[in-house]
């Protein structure tokens, strides 16, 4: 089957499964009294939102994780081999495609702990610091040999302009700092209603396109169906939400769009493909370290930085459409980045 087909049915497939099982999975949360826990550090306002079901993540992880498959499935029927296509050693391809998912579902998985003690065991900060670090360094270092044992421990990144650049010992710093940063700052994205997953529709957009200028089309499959996802889970959580994704949610989001920047050999690139989420991350890092070295001072009203927009007078919606253009304009600088800088193969 062509190949535009194959990752079309991918987007199609992964916004219908996650839209439609809003209708049910919406209802059983409520059921089981899932319900968003507002913080009192968090805006006042936001306390109309107690209650609302969390853990809606599940709905566009769920349609992801199918749309993958039934693409898959399709493709091979049909005689094709797309997540082997393009410039790229086909095994390596493979572990970097399929051990991302499984990295994800990891991330999903300690996201989801940290989310039923918070609304199960009625414990608001979930897992503890050190408990989430912990176990998130882990599904890092076990990723991580993943991608070192499928460039045969001669790990490499691509640098525009500058090529495949060999990383050597520093592939394992590099990569617990991105992974576990990315993680983090992706769930600080998820404050407001739609913003995380309108962001990261952005961002899966934009991957798929800068993996279709190396015909790498197995990760653009891939990013359609996570674009597909977060535009399905938009149908619930876009203000006023349904619905919230919870921590369950927003590191499947963080994990994948590490995994998919892996898969395209170029984790940099995050930085303009995710230029909100670095953005919402730093904003957090510069309040808590200016905070204690002026012994109480702030620069922003509050962090992460949506929340200071928030109450400078800013719409939940307007902070919706606002960062997420912005992220377009980043991800447009790190396509032609990727173009102009020798990305693709001629």
């Amino acid at each position: 089957m062509n190949t535009i087909a194959i990752i079309s049915i991918a987007a199609a497939a992964a916004f219908l499964v996650t839209a439609l099982l809003g209708f049910a999975f919406i209802p059983w949360l409520h059921k089981l009294k899932f319900g968003q826990t507002i913080l009192d550090i968090g805006p006042s306002w936001h306390k109309n939102k107690q209650g609302t079901p969390t853990m809606g993540g599940f709905m566009f992880i769920i349609g992801t994780v199918a749309a993958i498959a039934v693409a898959l499935v399709t493709d091979k029927l049909t005689g094709g081999n797309i997540v082997v296509g393009g410039y790229a050693v086909p095994d390596e391809l493979k572990i970097k495609i399929f051990g991302g998912l499984i990295m994800a579902l990891c991330f999903s998985l300690i996201g989801f702990i940290d989310d039923y003690i918070k609304v199960v065991k009625k414990r608001n900060l979930g897992l503890t610091e050190r408990q989430k670090t912990v176990l998130q360094i882990l599904v890092c270092i076990g990723y991580l040999i993943c991608l070192f044992k499928s460039m045969n421990g001669t790990p490499y990144m691509f640098i525009p302009f500058v090529g495949n650049v060999r990383m050597g010992w520093f592939f394992w710093i590099f990569g617990i700092c991105v992974i576990y940063g990315t993680v983090n700052a992706v769930n600080f994205t998820d404050g407001v209603d739609g913003l995380c997953s309108g962001v990261t529709l952005t961002a899966a957009v934009f991957l798929g396109v800068i993996a279709a200028m190396r015909s790498l089309f197995g990760v653009s499959l891939i990013s359609a169906a996570l674009a597909g996802g977060c535009a399905g889970f938009l149908v619930w959580n876009k203000n006023p939400a349904k619905v919230m994704m919870g921590d369950t949610g927003s590191m499947f989001l963080g994990s994948m769009v590490i995994a998919i920047s892996y898969a395209l050999g170029c984790p940099l690139i995050l930085l303009l493909v995710g230029i909100i989420y670095v953005i919402e991350g730093l904003s957090d890092v510069i309040q808590i370290g200016y905070f204690k070295i002026t012994h109480g001072k702030r620069i922003f009203k509050m962090a992460p930085i949506h929340h200071h927009f928030e109450m400078s007078g800013w719409s939940e919606k307007k902070i919706d459409v606002v960062f997420s253009l912005v992220n377009v304009l980043g991800s447009l600088i790190a396509a032609a980045l990727m173009y102009f800088g020798g990305y693709v193969q001629k």
